[in-house]
Formats: C-alpha cells, sequence, structure tokens
C-alpha cells in the first residue's frame, strides 16, 4: 500500500481522516471511487487527479473535490508523496449542509478541485492544527464549515482546459521548491529557469494550474505555517514572522490581517480563549 489512512473523527453521516500517500514518479497511478462527498485539503505535496468533473493538479492549500459514486485516479508522476486531511460526508448529510448555504444551488461538485482560497486560509489552518493537537472535538465543526464553504466557492469556480503533463510538471516542481525554501527569498526569474522557461510563460502556466501566482502562493505557505505555530506555541509573534520568511514585522501584520481578518496577536488571543472555554465545558 502506497497510502495510509488514519481516522481522526467521525459521526452520523460524517467522518474526517488524516491519508499519507508515499507513491513516487515511478509507482502506477491508483484508482478508487469516492463512496461519499469528499473534501480533502492537501497539506503537503503535489499529485495529479482525475475524475469525472476533470483533471487538476493538487498542491497544498488546495481542495480535492469528489462526489459519491464515481471513480477517480491519483498520479504522482511529479514527485514523492502527499498528505491530506480528507472529510467526508453522506449525501443525505451534505444535502442538509447545501440546502442551509445561501447561494449554493447544486448538490455535486462541478470541478475537481479549489485552489487555495484567501477566503478558506483561516479555516485550514484551524484544521490543521486540529490534527496536529489531536483536537478531535473541533472536526465535527470544522467539517461543517469547510462543507458550507466549498458548496459556495466551487459553484462560482469555472472549468479551464487542462494544461499539459510536462506544464503540470514544471508548476509541482516550482510548489514543491517554494515549500522546502519558503522562508528565504525565491525570485520568479530563478523559478522559471530551474523549469526551463520564460518568466512569462512560468507565471501563466503556474496560475493556470495552481490557481494563484508564484509570490501569491509564496505568500500563502508562509502566513498559514505562521498561523499554525501561533494557534500551538506561545513563541513570540516577531520569532514567528522572521522564521515564516517575513523580514520586517509590520509587513507581516498587515499580510496577515488582509488574509485572515485580524492582526496576528487578536488571532491567537482568540484561539485561546476559544480553547479555554472547551476545557471548561468538557470539566
Amino acid at each position: 500500500m502506497t497510502a495510509t489512512t488514519h481516522t481522526l473523527a467521525s459521526g452520523a453521516g460524517w467522518h474526517v481522516a488524516d491519508v499519507i500517500c508515499t507513491a513516487s514518479a515511478g509507482d502506477r497511478p491508483f484508482e478508487e471511487a469516492h463512496r461519499d462527498f469528499c473534501v480533502a485539503a492537501v497539506t503537503s505535496g503535489t499529485f495529479r487527479y482525475r475524475a469525472q468533473q476533470g483533471t487538476a493538479m493538487l498542491a497544498p492549500g488546495a481542495l480535492l473535490l469528489g462526489n459519491p459514486g464515481t471513480c477517480y485516479e491519483c498520479g504522482h508522476e511529479h514527485g514523492s508523496g502527499d498528505r491530506c486531511l480528507s472529510f467526508h460526508f453522506g449525501p443525505a448529510y451534505m444535502e442538509r449542509i447545501v440546502a442551509g448555504v445561501p447561494g449554493a444551488r447544486k448538490l455535486a461538485f462541478e470541478v475537481p478541485r479549489l485552489p487555495p482560497l484567501p477566503a478558506l486560509a483561516c479555516l485550514l489552518a484551524e484544521a490543521e492544527t486540529a490534527r496536529e493537537m489531536a483536537d478531535i472535538d473541533a472536526f465535527e465543526e470544522l467539517g461543517l464549515r469547510i462543507a458550507g464553504a466549498v458548496a459556495t466557492a466551487s459553484g462560482s469556480t469555472p472549468v479551464k482546459c487542462a494544461p499539459s503533463r510536462r506544464d503540470q510538471k514544471r508548476v509541482a516542481e516550482a510548489v514543491r521548491r517554494i515549500e522546502l525554501d519558503a522562508d528565504g527569498p525565491i525570485s520568479l526569474s530563478a523559478l522559471a529557469d530551474e523549469t526551463a522557461t520564460s518568466p512569462y510563460h512560468f507565471l501563466r502556466i503556474f496560475r493556470q494550474v495552481a490557481g494563484m501566482t508564484p509570490y501569491q502562493f509564496l505568500l500563502k505557505t508562509r502566513l498559514h505555517r505562521a498561523a499554525v505555530r501561533l494557534r500551538m506555541s506561545d513563541e513570540a509573534v516577531s520569532a514567528i514572522a522572521f522564521d515564516a520568511g517575513f523580514n520586517d514585522l509590520s509587513t507581516f501584520n498587515r499580510r496577515f490581517r488582509r488574509v485572515m481578518g485580524e492582526t496576528p496577536g487578536q488571532y491567537r488571543s482568540r484561539r485561546a480563549a476559544a480553547r479555554k472555554g472547551s476545557q471548561h465545558k468538557v470539566r
């Protein structure tokens, strides 16, 4: 087996699992079928996902979307391994969610993935933190919020022509380079040189494949890592900002607030208060 699945939490009509895949470029793509609606948040690695809705390259921050009863294929010709936080919802459970979401019209997902979206950044940081801290009580609420957010966003995401496999490979290599060196300086021209393309062509295909520009992906990666550390540690905000790759604290504070909707200090304080409140309820 190239993938291991560990169920983190479950309830009537839903469950969430930590899925770790170790497949590499030399392994054949594996085929499976979605039993329920699936919304899988990619937390590391890249892979190609092909389903009835189309084909897409999945990178950290993206959401894989699966419909019940449909077959799908995952391949790793672009690199080895990935890890996902996979939420699964039964049709009846998902139908109740969609019925309560303003603007959501269809139950089935029409696209194979959602690219990393600023509107979901805070939510995905919460979900990854819950996994790392084994906070199983948080997952039912997180699943509902993620399903509702996806039901709204997926209906407005246009289906684009699939990029070539060569371009997907180039972008996957760049994504992994950004993941590896996100805390240091990375230039667009350097990424383009490493994939043997012109900066303009690289920028175009990166945006088409990943759903955002290289700089936006780099910024998302840095902010996500900072958000997780703010939730999990008591380290100084400045230390977290500098370790994440920000050279200026004011720039970090401004960008964090723009994406997360609050300052790093407010983000940490509110989460700490919520954690203490939940502990009191358990007692």
